[in-house]
C-alpha cells in the first residue's frame, strides 16, 4: 500500500518551456512573452536554477481559455 507522500512524489509534473508552451498555443515565444508583460497571462513559475519560464499541463489549458481556444 502507498503512503500519501509516494503518491504525490510518483505524481511529478512534468513542465514545460516556454517555447514549447508557445508552440502548444500556436504562437510565438515573443508573443507569449509580451502576452506576459501586458498581463494578459499571469507570470509564470521560474525555474530556481536558472531562472526560465516553466509551464504545467493545468497552466498551459488555462492560457488556451484565455486565448480563446479550449479544446
Amino acid at each position: 500500500m502507498l503512503l500519501k507522500s509516494e503518491v504525490s512524489y510518483m505524481k511529478k509534473e512534468m513542465y514545460y518551456s516556454a517555447t514549447q508552451t508557445a508552440q502548444l498555443l500556436g504562437i510565438s515565444k515573443q508573443t507569449l512573452i509580451r502576452y506576459e508583460n501586458k498581463k494578459v497571462f499571469p507570470k509564470p513559475k521560474r525555474n530556481v536554477l536558472n531562472g526560465w519560464r516553466e509551464y504545467t499541463e493545468k497552466e498551459i489549458k488555462r492560457l488556451k481559455i484565455i486565448m480563446g481556444r479550449a479544446r
